[in-house]
């Protein structure tokens, strides 16, 4: 370990000195440059640049588990408190998370579905539930208000729309593209919190329209959408609270790479056994 420091600043600091501080001699050091590198060390190298291309492809957001885990999906054996070791001495730890507070208020203008949901949040197959909400994220230019729909099969974002107001339009475009993507069954049970612009008539038609059954969290109770919850307060820890946006557009497309290309594609999560939400509908249904 200490030839090693040696080797790693000796650009910065006399060999000699380097040498003396440490109570090593500058001939061992020599000796120890000049052998073949063991065995041990060559796999620790191989395993730390396989780390370090996970953790820039998860955007620095993996931890130890869900790293070991991306790794044996790809073939790799490594242990997973091997894997840990790694990471700590080449000081490779993911983004900090933190709580958000849960800002929606229910404006409503006419009455709100009863909570068929009830915190019921699996499903046995595909577009059998979809939970919404709607976020903002800020930027130098003003808000920028993010619509989804999951689906509680496989968490997977099946409906998505951004935009400078929190309007009807926004959830209507969000929820039009999850029809499009899905053409969702006849009994389908659609939830959201009790906002005027999901309570409004014009939206709930399309829902009708559609066979959808609305439900409606109860007032006051953001545990009654926890899912729709967990994926804003993932977007904002994995990405939008580490970077500050020069305006919409800017917001807009990092916002549309996480949904589609990591989200959707590359995330592991833990309540799929560790795959993708697009690996996990394609898994199950082969």
């Amino acid at each position: 370990m200490k030839y090693a420091f040696i080797k790693e600043v000796q650009t910065l600091y006399p060999v000699l000195h380097l040498c003396r501080v440490l109570r090593v001699s500058r001939s061992g050091y020599y000796d120890w440059l000049g052998r073949p590198e063991s065995k041990r060390s060559i796999r620790h190298g191989l395993i730390a640049t396989e780390i370090k291309r996970i953790h820039v492809r998860s955007n620095q957001n993996y931890g130890v588990v869900k790293c070991w885990k991306a790794l044996r999906l790809e073939g790799f054996v490594f242990g997973r408190d091997q894997i840990a070791k790694v990471r700590r001495k080449n000081g490779i730890y993911s983004k900090r998370r933190r709580r958000f507070v849960i800002t929606t208020k229910s404006k409503q203008g006419h009455e709100a579905a009863p909570n068929i949901l009830n915190r019921n949040f699996s499903s046995a197959s595909p577009n059998k539930a979809w939970v919404g909400d709607v976020t903002f994220i800020p930027t130098r230019k003003g808000w920028l208000f993010l619509s989804v729909l999951l689906d509680l099969y496989s968490r997977k974002v099946v409906g998505w729309s951004m935009g400078n107001r929190n309007d009807s339009v926004l959830v209507k475009d969000c929820l039009q593209m999850a029809i499009k993507h899905r053409n969702p069954p006849l009994g389908l049970v659609h939830h959201t919190d009790r906002g005027s612009t999901y309570t409004a008539e014009k939206y709930r038609s399309v829902l009708t329209d559609h066979g959808m059954i609305s439900s409606m969290s109860r007032k006051g109770n953001c545990w009654d959408n926890a899912v729709s919850e967990s994926f804003f307060g993932n977007l904002k820890n994995e990405l939008t609270h580490h970077k500050t946006y020069d305006n919409r557009e800017q917001a807009r497309a990092d916002i549309f790479r996480y949904i589609e290309i990591f989200y959707n594609r590359q995330r592991l999560h833990q309540t799929l056994n560790y795959v993708s939400p697009t690996d996990y509908e394609m898994l199950e249904a082969a």
